[in-house]
């Protein structure tokens, strides 16, 4: 058969099989001259090229479920998981962690809280049940009963029972609820309707340690989101016998609508009494849907190279997701690349989801989570994340002649432009502040904008124990502007008191040296020549002693903590470690002007009058840094 005989088969779209169909057709003897588009014909090569169409996407989508890395459907993800051991992520429920006291106890010793009490609270006028899941009892103490860090979850406690058929081979046991926190579940199986002993069963975690005898079981996810749980077989776990009774009772919950929650109370008696008082010691927090498709994708391969033993970087990384679902970052670093190094540490800082610091009741869990991961003598300590503010000043200039947009439309779009960079680009572990990259995105934010001059300063903020000598150190990790020996500040802060002065006081830097001053006026009166130290090349502040007792409001708005700015000597801002970069909009300046070298003066839409800022007018930053006091 000759080339143009042949029927080609390379096309995949309807048009292409369509046309591949007429040439072989017009290349057989039978169809010379035949016309095609005005007779019967015409529809049955429509009937056949979508038939071959069809089939030619089914095919093609077949083939990509076949792998993980293009899958699309859950099902297959979470069957190429499982063939990596990868436990998908379910439902989480928040958990908050309160404290319970009961007063003027008489009469008994000891009280308990059942497993399934429940506690009340409302977000957003929509209220909330947190139950617990264990039963805690407590002993009466100077005629208090108190239950403290009591955990509870938000949900409803569900049981669902089955009774093992034998001659049933089909038989599965399932958690029906897509929104079961399978964390919670538990499982125990009774011997028969008319044997009520009973054995807890645990989830395996090495089948290597398993016998025939261990009271284990396994659990994956199926169909429509549920998870099956699975026993053994009589080699690895116990095997069921026929009429055991199994009861799988877990918490189903509302995911992350209740992750904030606080003020809880009690729901009904304790102890005979409704007289007790609930303390939240940390809100609600870690609800969390369940894992995603892309979760999936990223962490399973990740998962299975760790290998159940926490020994990179990105092990580490795997691990803490896993056991802490509202991690939106993290960052992992061995002790030896610290500052200053301690050995034998394995340094987490996690970025919530929601944004808030961990507490230390979380940090413990977490730390427990990876005990069995970590290797022999390696300990890990987390890390609260620390935020470096960009502040920027910017001054752009535009060509009025081709746009209508008015100056401040202009400043908004700026503005959109700084909130996008810092979203998409910034806010995340390692995410560097590029310059250059940056001046590009805002004049390409209208065609009209010429130019724009662009400085940079960088800010921390400390929280000082009140009325106590404390040492205090910011870290830049960015090497902090100083050209020359003698050349004029470049770090300053908002205002507070020391013991023993009235004065509101601020920093600058001297030489080296941190001085603390107070304003006469305009008039800058030195306190303490040399309150701290600043290593320019190392950008880091150094306070060695100071008893501060009181702080100055930070913008306007009371506060807890002291803002301390400085110039970075190059305009690029890396973070270290545990740093996350954020450019701060509100003490941003944005200003446009009109450029005289390209717009005609006859033709201008808005004049140089008409500059604007986001900013507090009465703030103004400049490169070398020199502000007055109340700009920070």
């Amino acid at each position: 058969m000759s080339n143009k005989e042949r029927l080609r088969i390379t096309e995949l779209d309807f048009d292409g099989i369509k046309s591949n169909l007429k040439t072989f057709l017009k290349n057989q003897t039978e169809f010379t001259d035949y016309d095609f588009e005005g007779s019967g014909m015409n529809i049955l090569l429509d009937v056949l090229a979508y038939n071959t169409h069809y089939q030619a996407m089914n095919a093609n989508l077949m083939g990509n479920e076949m792998f993980l890395d293009t899958a699309q459907l859950r099902s297959s993800v979470v069957s190429h998981a499982k063939l990596l051991g990868y436990k998908v992520r379910s439902s989480r429920a928040p958990k908050a962690i309160i404290n319970v006291e009961i007063n003027s106890v008489t009469g008994i010793s000891t009280a308990t809280i059942p497993k399934g009490f429940s506690f009340q609270s409302s977000l957003n006028n929509v209220p909330y049940f947190f139950i617990t899941n264990e039963a805690v009892t407590k002993s009466r103490e100077n005629n208090v009963l108190r239950f403290e860090n009591l955990e509870v979850f938000e949900g409803t406690l569900i049981t669902t029972r089955y009774t093992v058929d034998a001659d049933n081979v089909d038989q599965r046991f399932i958690v029906p609820d897509i929104k079961a926190d399978m964390s919670t579940l538990k499982v125990t199986v009774q011997n028969s309707s008319t044997d009520s002993t009973t054995a807890t069963y645990t989830e395996s975690a090495d089948i290597v340690q398993a016998t025939s005898t261990s009271n284990i079981y396994f659990v994956q996810e199926v169909e429509d989101g549920q998870h099956e749980i699975l026993f053994g077989d009589g080699v690895i776990g116990k095997k069921l016998t026929d009429g055991n009774i199994i009861s799988l009772e877990y918490i189903v919950t509302n995911e992350t609508l209740a992750n904030g929650a606080t003020n809880l109370t009690g729901s009904s008696q304790i102890a005979g009494s409704t007289a007790y008082t609930v303390t939240t010691t940390s809100a609600a927090s870690g609800g969390a849907t369940r894992e995603t498709i892309d979760s999936i994708k990223f962490n399973a391969p990740l998962d299975y190279s760790a290998q159940n033993r926490a020994v990179t970087v990105n092990d580490y990384k795997v691990f803490v997701r896993q056991v802490f679902p509202d991690t939106a970052a993290v960052s992992v670093w061995g002790g030896e690349d610290n500052d200053p190094p301690k050995y034998g540490i394995v340094y987490i800082s996690i970025k919530t989801v929601d944004g808030n610091t961990l507490t230390n009741s979380q940090k413990a869990t977490i730390q427990n989570s990876l005990k069995p991961f970590n290797v022999a003598s390696i300990r890990t300590e987390i890390v609260d994340p620390e935020t470096i503010q960009i502040r920027l000043t910017t001054n752009f200039k535009f060509n009025s002649t081709i746009t209508t947009k008015s100056v401040n439309d202009l400043v908004a779009l700026v503005t959109t432009t700084l909130a996008t960079y810092s979203a998409n680009t910034l806010e995340q572990f390692n995410s560097q502040f590029r310059f250059s990259d940056l001046i590009g995105q805002i004049d390409d934010t209208d065609n009209s904008i010429t130019s724009n001059v662009t400085t940079v300063q960088m800010s921390k903020k400390i929280t000082p124990t009140l009325n106590t000598n404390s040492s205090y150190e910011i870290n830049f990790g960015n090497s902090i502007y100083n050209p020359h020996s003698g050349h004029e500040a470049v770090v300053s802060s908002t205002g507070f008191k020391v013991s023993g002065d009235d004065n509101e006081l601020f920093i600058d830097d001297n030489n080296g040296a941190i001085r603390s001053y107070y304003f006469v006026g305009t008039t800058k009166t030195i306190v303490d020549a040399n309150f701290g130290t600043v290593d320019y090349i190392a950008g880091k502040i150094s306070i060695p002693s100071a008893n501060i007792t009181s702080i100055s409001d930070v913008d306007g708005v009371t506060s807890s903590q002291i803002r301390i700015v400085a110039v970075p000597s190059s305009p690029d801002v890396i973070p270290l470690r545990n740093n996350i970069l954020e450019i701060d909009l509100p003490n941003s300046t944005i200003e446009g002007k009109v450029d005289t070298a390209t717009s005609s003066s006859g033709s201008s839409v808005a004049t140089t009058s008409d500059a604007v800022t986001t900013a507090d007018t009465s703030t103004s930053f400049i490169s070398t840094g020199t502000s007055s006091s109340s700009g920070y």
